[in-house]
């Protein structure tokens, strides 16, 4: 790849939608990791696993967000890997929630597929591998 070409890929991750996305995982980190530090500096006896978890998606929100602006077809792809596994956090740490609400007596960030964000913390991964996957090479299966 080319430097014009690598440029290229960059600009494709955060132009249009990519800069909205890069600005929602934005505000994500900051809720999400503001939210369980407080949380685990404060009252981590209470509901440990549930803040262990938001400290969690904290960090996976600012790798993606990370990845997003640094941009580039390696970056796309371990973005597009990340918010895989991002998916699959939130729905089973919602579908958990759900089953066995004792398990977490406090909320996390994923807990009832993000209700707490506005549902937010599932829509996001949806949106993100779509536009990454939509941005992909021709020809591109990742």
């Amino acid at each position: 790849m080319t430097s014009g070409e690598a440029e290229v890929s960059r600009q494709r991750l955060t132009s249009g939608p990519g800069t909205l996305l890069v600005w929602l995982y934005g505000v994500m980190v900051v809720g999400a990791v503001s939210r369980s530090a407080y949380q685990i500096s404060t009252e981590f006896d209470r509901a440990p696993l549930a803040y262990s978890l938001s400290a969690v998606a904290g960090v996976v929100y600012g790798f993606i967000t990370y990845t997003l602006v640094r941009g580039g077809e390696t970056a796309r792809k371990v973005a597009l890997a990340c918010c895989g596994a991002e998916l699959v956090g939130v729905l089973t740490v919602g579908t958990w929630t759900l089953v066995d609400s004792s398990a977490f007596p406090d909320a996390t960030v994923w807990s009832d597929f993000g209700m707490g964000y506005v549902f937010i913390p599932v829509l996001l991964p949806l949106s993100a591998i779509y536009w990454l996957r939509k941005g992909a090479p021709a020809g591109d299966a990742a």
